[in-house]
């Protein structure tokens, strides 16, 4: 029984690095996905964004009571006003609930806009509550809707998802998003805060984060907010 933990434990922890670098990867390809359709999310609200987050294949469950649990990763711009190239990513996590007569469960990708400094580092520092701590709203969809909607205008953090092909603003008020601390941990192989990652460059871009690095960096090289 003993050499049976054993092997399971360290099975585990060998695993457990290319689990998170999957979740990198998969991101990469979500956020290549989407944002190769121009009709998804518009540039203008891309070219704007200071932070992306990108969360793929997020279970809901619902019986009664539902529920979102989710795990993905965030890039900002690089530099201290946001306008450098996209840089290394912290690995996120959304949790969240409602209420309503509800049943069933599905799997869905969602992209966040994180669309100024106040919302990356309050979205860095700690966990934060769409809609109560940062302003959130769905964000809209198409080539010819503008960043000077009043939807965009208000909003700390624009919201969409994807479901079974279909794409949509969606509100994820009342959710949290986070920084996932253990999965940072190990993706770089140390204890470091997410801020240092992200805003500080403490870290080089991981191989299994440059398909979402450079897909943000080819598509909206330059940030383009007033």
């Amino acid at each position: 029984m003993k050499r049976l933990l054993s092997f399971v434990l360290t099975a585990a922890l060998v695993g457990f690095p290319a689990l998170f670098e999957d979740r990198l990867q998969n991101a990469g390809q979500v956020a290549k996905e989407i944002i190769d359709v121009p009709d998804d999310i518009p540039q203008d609200l891309l070219d704007s964004a200071a932070c992306v987050i990108v969360l793929p294949s997020v279970l809901k469950v619902a019986f009664i009571v539902g529920a979102s649990y989710g795990r993905g990763a965030m890039t900002c711009r690089s530099g201290d006003d946001f306008r450098g190239p996209w840089g290394a990513p912290t690995m996120m996590a959304l949790e969240g609930g409602s209420f309503g007569l509800q049943i069933g469960g599905q799997a869905t990708d969602f992209v966040l806009l994180v669309m100024n400094e106040r919302g990356a580092s309050s979205i860095l520092s700690s966990k934060v509550k769409l809609g109560a701590d940062a302003s959130a709203a769905a964000g809209p969809v198409g080539r010819n809707a503008s960043a000077e909607s009043d939807v965009s205008l208000r909003a700390e953090i624009l919201s969409y998802s994807r479901a079974r092909g279909l794409f949509a603003g969606i509100s994820l008020a009342g959710s949290t998003v986070r920084p996932d601390n253990e999965a940072n941990e190990r993706i770089y192989g140390k204890k470091i805060p997410a801020k240092d990652i992200v805003l500080h460059g403490a870290v080089p871009v991981p191989p299994s984060a440059k398909l979402l690095v450079s897909t943000l960096n080819q598509h909206s090289p330059k940030n383009k907010s007033k």
